[in-house]
């Protein structure tokens, strides 16, 4: 019977990520080396009680207007795939207080993000394009914000770069809180992080299709 249950787990992960998505990278940060990431600003952020935490406001412009602290998976290039990640968010609460996901990434003016936000608005809580110029919202479904609180928060976002679908998951894994369609970008990097605030990341596991992109960092 025991092998009854694994077997069933078995199919129902395949069934979840699709037998094409192997687990490219899983990361629990019980160990300080943060070499797997290219940041922004590294002085903005470090090892913290077992989590990668953004502490600070990383010096850092980008060449259009788009989140400003952003830690990328240095050696992972992916078209589909299916991220998961626990999120906390540790600033003060107003509208836009946020955690930031970046996927596709191309070069720092080409990339998709997901803004989760306190508060919905033309600027916040949406599923972002930056393709040479300021950040253009493209979600065509989402929620009116998402309740961070003081806590750890799950994350999902899935990506099929052949049908342009993106969808995100916040805490409930059966609904999803936004989705999108965009085909500019098929592949590229992930990234964690933050429009200008502070949060930590840890548990991630990312399943998908590898890609080869030239660095750009």
């Amino acid at each position: 019977m025991k092998w009854l249950g694994f077997i069933a787990l078995f199919l129902c992960q395949c069934w979840l990520y699709g037998q094409d998505h192997a687990l490219l990278y899983s990361q629990d940060f019980t160990q300080s080396d943060l070499s797997d990431f290219y940041f922004t600003d590294s002085s903005a952020w470090k090892w913290s009680d077992g989590s990668l935490e953004l502490f600070g406001k990383s010096d850092y412009q980008p060449p259009f207007r788009s989140p400003h602290n952003i830690a990328i998976l240095k050696d992972i290039v992916v078209s589909d795939f299916v991220l998961e990640v626990d999120l906390k968010q540790t600033g003060r609460e107003y509208g836009h207080r946020d955690m930031c996901l970046f996927f596709n990434i191309n070069d720092p003016a080409n990339f998709y993000y997901v803004h989760i936000a306190s508060v919905a608005d033309d600027h916040a809580h949406n599923i972002f394009l930056v393709n040479n110029e300021a950040r253009r919202k493209i979600g065509t479904e989402t929620t009116e914000g998402a309740n961070w609180g003081n806590q750890w928060n799950k994350v999902k976002v899935i990506r099929d770069a052949s049908e342009g679908t993106i969808k995100i998951y916040f805490n409930d894994m059966d609904k999803p809180i936004m989705k999108a369609s965009d085909l500019h970008f098929s592949a590229g990097h992930i990234g964690f992080g933050s429009f200008d605030d502070t949060g930590m990341i840890d548990n991630i596991k990312l399943w998908g299709k590898k890609a080869q992109m030239k660095r750009f960092f």
